[in-house]
Formats: C-alpha cells, structure tokens, sequence
C-alpha cells in the first residue's frame, strides 16, 4: 500500500504467531513443503472468521473476516476510517510542549495502533479427541513471527477497505516470511523473519520488507540490490537498510536526542526562492549534552556529532555517534594533534571536522573557504547544488564559532538567500518549542555571519553504496 503525503492515517497492526512444524529430516527434501504447510495453516489462521483486531487505547473491537462487525454499534462496514479516532484516547504527555504551536508544520498522519487477537473459545462438537503415535524421531521447531502490517489511508475510506487491506496484508506479510525463512535456514536451524517498513520514493512509496533477525547489513548486500531494482530505486546510496525504517509519528526515539527541528518551521517569505535542505534524519546535538559541559569550546564536536548522527541515521555506518573524547583522539591519530589534546577543551574548525569524518566514517568532505562573511551571499548556487545531491548537514566555523546549515532559501534570479542554522551553543533541555521559537534552530539573513571574519564549510560527501 502506498504511503503519499496526502495520506491522513496510517493503520498498524501488530501482533506474535506462533510458527511450528515437526521436521521428519531437517536436510531432507520434504522439509521445505512441511515448513511450507505450516506457513499456510497461519495464513488459513488469520483469513478464519476468528481473528479480532482491537484498537489500541480504545474499546473498539472489529472482526475483520464477518462481513465487518464491530461491538461497537455506531462503528458499521458504511463508517470511513476517520469515525474511529473519536473512540481513541490520545495521550500527549509525551508532546505537549510541541503541540501548542499551531503556526508550525503538521508532523505526519495520524497512527492508529492496532493488535491482533483471536477468539479461541467455539461451540463445542461432538468429535472425540484422538491420539496419534509416532515412533520416528522428529526434530520439533517453534518460533515466534512478529507480525507488524501498515495501511495507509484517507479519512474517508471506509472502515470495511482498512479491514480487507490489513488481512491481505497479514497474508503477504506470512508469504514473504516463509521465503525468508526457507532462504536463511539451516537444517533445523530457523532465522526469525522480521518486518521494517521504509517510505521510498514514489511510485514505490509505503513498502515492508523481511529480513532475517541476526544477519547484519553488511551481509543482505544481495538482498537489497534485488529489491532497488525491483522499486527503480538508484545504486548510490542506501534505502533498504535497517537504520532507513520508517520512523512513526508517534513513536519516541529512546536515546533523547530531538530529530529533525526544522522541518517544524515555515520556511522564509522570499520571492522566486526555492528551498534547497538536507535529506534524510540527523540527531540535534548542543552544548550540555550527555553530561559533558563543553560551553564555550565544544561547538564544532556537536556539530560533527550532528553530520555523524545523520550517516548513520542513513545507514550509512553502524558505529555510535563519536565522543568529545573519540573525536580528539582520532586527530590524534591522523597525526593532526599531540597526544596530550586528548583531554583538553581545545576547539576544533572544518578541517579537523574534515580530518573526523574520514578517519571514522570513512566519508570524504569538500572544504569551501570564503574570506570575509560577507561573501557567503554568494555562494547560494554551491550550496544550494550540495543540498541537492549530497544533502548532507554542512559544518561553518568562523572566528571563535561553528554552526550546522541544514539548507538554504535561495532566488537564482535575484541572489537573495536565507540559510537554515541549527545552532550547536543552545544549552537547554531537548524542548522542540523552545528551540524553535528562540531561534536555535532557524531561518538567518546574510547578516547573521560575521561580515569581516573568514569561514571554512565543511561539505561531507555520501559514500557510493545501498
């Protein structure tokens, strides 16, 4: 099902089932169609008029496989999606700050959050048990299969479509399950097959994709180049890795850190400009953080922790955004520092931002040098063309400050630009309103840079891989 931005809900589903099959001879030839079987009973499970899905955080109940039945009375196969957001308790604890703004960009679709139960009680018939013995050895495999099935839709789609729509999704979820089970196993030996949604690029859009739990990355190299052909996807850089999933509105990210400030602001009133900005998600990383009082020196790390949250947030790495103490260290092993900077409060600019990422991550940067600030209204066309294909968060370091510019408004015909900051001195909590609406996160005019300092920029370049 494609996920488009005019999508208002997005329905999940989720819920275990339990996989098990006997295995006469694991490496035999008629273990494939024993596992097969199983496979299909699942799926005979979830098209039975026994599966209920229950809507998280409300009373409603709907059995999907009747015709449409809700225990709720208003609740009909006639009813749009929409009429069941009523019956939800939304719970903003969790963004209530956040919420109050209502001159700020909408965050997503709503997500209703369901799971999958079934009715295990039946009337009574009048077959005897049997039982059945088996005197050759069998090889007993169970395994959980964590079902997680999405629909997106708009409000006015019918209730009747979203229930249809998620029990085939429940089946193709189990058919794409049971290849990557039989791809991946080992005799006896089973891989849990796991779900990861990504929203790709139209047409492909809303897509789920099974991989199996304990095979990193690094070895689904196959895997995924069949799958960008498969969606017209490009060869350079990654959308199927497990760290490119789809991030649901309402779930909190675990670490802390606030992802992606900007896209809560409207973007500045300039005629004839278009907006260049970076691509994909990065972590807001400031003065303060993880318990590291680095006020006053440490604004170029946070900024190099910024570009690092977002290669890996991209899949691009799989290491953790580096420390104040790893960063010194790695220019300590460049060769570009004396060991006793490991420890200090010493500053760092764009080359040694540079010196980080490449010894690190791996990942090249182009070093843009202007002389004076007042120069950088001139370099809209550069920076707008790096936005454009790398979109990558830039590091600037002028005078005694570095920032992070996350995209520019700029006119080709009339040469006005505003730069999009995100401002790494903010010492405060990970408060999204306040960092919007005090401008550590913001839209600046030229005059925001010191006219007569000189800058480096610090343009990181994306690897050439999936």
């Amino acid at each position: 099902m494609v996920h488009s931005e005019e999508c208002d809900i997005i329905f999940r589903l989720k819920g275990i089932l339990e996989f098990a099959c006997q295995l006469d001879n694991p490496n035999g030839a008629q273990s494939q169609g024993t596992i097969s079987k199983s496979f299909q009973g699942l799926q005979s499970k979830v098209s039975s008029k026994n599966i209920v899905l229950t809507v998280c955080n409300s009373p409603v109940l709907i059995w999907p496989n009747t015709g449409f039945q809700s225990n709720v009375e208003s609740l009909t196969e006639a009813s749009s999606c929409g009429d069941i957001l009523q019956y939800i308790e939304l719970d903003y604890s969790g963004s209530k700050k956040s919420s109050k703004k209502k001159d700020k960009k909408k965050s997503g679709p709503t997500v209703v959050n369901m799971k999958l139960l079934f009715e295990v009680t039946e009337p009574a018939g009048n077959e005897a048990p049997s039982l059945i013995r088996v005197s050759t050895q069998q090889h007993c495999v169970k395994m959980p299969l964590p079902l997680d099935c999405v629909l997106s839709v708009t409000t006015d789609e019918s209730l009747t479509t979203v229930c249809t729509g998620l029990v085939e999704a429940l089946n193709k979820q189990l058919a794409d399950m049971e290849e990557v089970v039989l791809r991946y196993r080992k005799g006896s030996s089973f891989l849990v097959p796991q779900p990861f949604h990504f929203q790709l690029p139209e047409p492909a859009g809303f897509t789920t994709v099974i991989y199996p739990a304990g095979v990193p990355d690094s070895q689904l190299q196959d895997a995924r180049e069949d799958l960008h052909k498969r969606f017209k996807l490009p060869s350079d850089r990654p959308y199927l890795r497990r760290a490119n999933a789809f991030h649901f509105p309402d779930a909190a990210y675990k670490d802390g850190y606030l992802r992606n400030p900007h896209i809560h602001l409207n973007p500045p009133n300039i005629e004839d400009a278009k907006l260049y900005l970076v691509q994909g998600v990065y972590s807001y990383h400031h003065y303060m953080q993880d318990r590291v009082d680095d006020d006053g020196w440490g604004c170029a790390y946070r900024s190099l922790q910024t570009i690092c949250s977002w290669f890996q947030q991209q899949g691009y790495v799989e290491t953790a955004v580096p420390t104040h103490t790893q960063i010194q260290q790695a220019l300590v092993d460049v060769g570009d520092k004396e060991p006793r900077f490991v420890g200090s409060r010493q500053w760092i600019g764009s080359i040694e931002v540079q010196a980080v990422l490449n010894q690190l991550l791996g990942v090249t940067s182009k070093i843009m040098f202007v002389s004076q600030g007042s120069e950088l209204t001139t370099k809209g066309r550069e920076l707008a063309n790096h936005f454009q294909t790398e979109g990558t968060p830039v590091m600037i370091g002028g005078g005694v400050l570095a920032h992070t510019i996350l995209g520019v408004a700029w006119s080709e015909n009339t040469g006005q630009i505003r730069f999009l900051i995100l401002d790494p001195h903010y010492t405060g909590g990970e408060d999204l309103q306040t960092i919007t609406d005090k401008g550590w996160c913001g839209w600046k005019g030229p005059e925001f840079w010191d006219q007569n300092a000189y800058y480096n920029l610090c343009l990181p370049q994306r690897p050439k891989t999936i």
